[in-house]
């Protein structure tokens, strides 16, 4: 079943001055129609509450919705898929879990884990990274550059890959021109001294 993927993909994170609703009121309100809930802070509860307070707002804007790793939670929360950043996960037991009907992403680091990912079959994109140096997750391998996606030209990948890890905005125009599919952005806007601002700014370059 042939999903539809944005080509922009936002991320929250957790920050101390604006909660996770908060982020995504504002990126909804810019223009964002893809929203990714990545906080790896709170319990079972806490995210069901907050994820629920999220579904209402994407669903008033029109955005999907995809929570990170926390799949568990998929029958307990109005969302339209999840993200996998674990590149060990079982994806075709999660998929199964699922079922057909939601979106499933996964990560990759380098080409060999991506064509992995894109074998199995089950996978709707690839969030493919880091492209440069990150400080929202703990990062330890090795910095794609654009480099790292035009090499992708030369490969068997048709699964829709998105470029994710330290992107700026500057970065979008020439990581489009590799060829790739999309973008994901998460400190780019949330640390912007405009995150609205951001938003409308990455989107115009992306669309």
């Amino acid at each position: 079943m042939k999903k539809y993927i944005s080509k922009f993909h936002y991320l929250t994170q957790d920050l101390s001055n604006r909660s996770h609703i908060e982020q995504v009121q504002v990126a909804c309100q810019a223009g964002a129609n893809w929203v990714q809930y990545r906080c790896l802070t709170k319990n079972e509860e806490e995210l069901v509450n907050e994820i629920s307070q999220i579904a209402v707002i994407c669903d008033d804007w029109g955005a999907t919705l995809v929570v990170t790793n926390h799949y568990h939670l998929l029958d307990r929360v109005d969302v339209q898929g999840v993200h996998i950043e674990d590149l060990d996960a079982d994806l075709m037991a999660i998929r199964a879990k699922i079922g057909e009907d939601k979106t499933l992403g996964a990560s990759a680091t380098n080409i060999k884990g991506l064509q992995a990912v894109q074998a199995l079959g089950v996978v709707d994109y690839c969030g493919y990274g880091p492209f440069g140096h990150t400080t929202t997750k703990v990062n330890d391998k090795p910095l794609l550059g654009f480099e790292g996606y035009q090499q992708l030209e030369k490969m068997m990948v048709d699964i829709p890959v998105i470029a994710v890890g330290g992107i700026g905005i500057n970065d979008v125009e020439l990581l489009l021109q590799t060829g790739i599919y999309g973008i994901a952005v998460s400190s780019a806007v949330n640390l912007a001294p405009d995150p609205a601002a951001a938003v409308k700014e990455i989107y115009k370059k992306i669309y």
